[in-house]
């Protein structure tokens, strides 16, 4: 029986690292496709749909923090899970926006320039690597390995929440500048 869960584990090891890498890698070429694809002016709204989607994932890391502290484990479950699915509905959100219109550049001057593109620097960098801890987190705790999944979660929630906020931050810092 050990075998076959050690067989497993590395099976999803191997999904997890490949997932890690393929999507960034997946992302960066979609991004950066020069002709855009004309899916519609509905399109232009996304980036106020990408900053509802961050705020709620925070709200939502935030609630599951507090449920796992309350001992509230369903709770803890339902909002870490639905955290997740946000992710995943944020990251083909942002893919449709960035494939289908031009990036909008920040017109910000002064002491605001430097500190947006920190924030969005670091936002991008720490979203990339965050996927890989997520995953590992995801699975530790859907496949019952809960001392591991207490070991990543130590690096992914706060790599995870920072990333949220610093999604809503950089939008709201560029919002004055997106074309309508």
């Amino acid at each position: 029986m050990n075998t076959l869960q050690l067989e497993q584990s590395k099976k999803y090891d191997r999904l997890i690292n490949t997932l890690a890498v393929a999507i960034p890698v997946a992302v960066a070429v979609l991004l950066g496709i020069r002709r855009k694809v004309d899916l519609g002016e509905w399109t232009t709204y996304l980036p106020h749909l990408n900053a509802v989607i961050n705020s709620a994932t925070a709200l939502l890391l935030l609630a599951g923090l507090y449920f796992i502290r309350q001992k509230n484990i369903t709770a803890h479950r339902t909002a870490m899970l639905s955290a997740f699915t946000l992710g995943a509905v944020f990251l083909v959100s942002y893919v449709l926006y960035h494939l289908s219109n031009e990036s909008t550049p920040f017109g910000g001057q002064g002491w605001v320039r430097p500190l947006y593109y920190f924030l969005l620097v670091s936002h991008i960098a720490l979203s990339i690597g965050v996927v890989w801890f997520v995953l590992r987190a995801v699975y530790f705790a859907l496949s019952g390995q809960y001392d591991r999944h207490r070991r990543v979660v130590r690096w992914a929630y706060p790599i995870w929440l920072y990333v949220s906020i610093t999604g809503v931050i950089v939008y709201f810092m560029i919002a004055p500048y997106y074309q309508h």
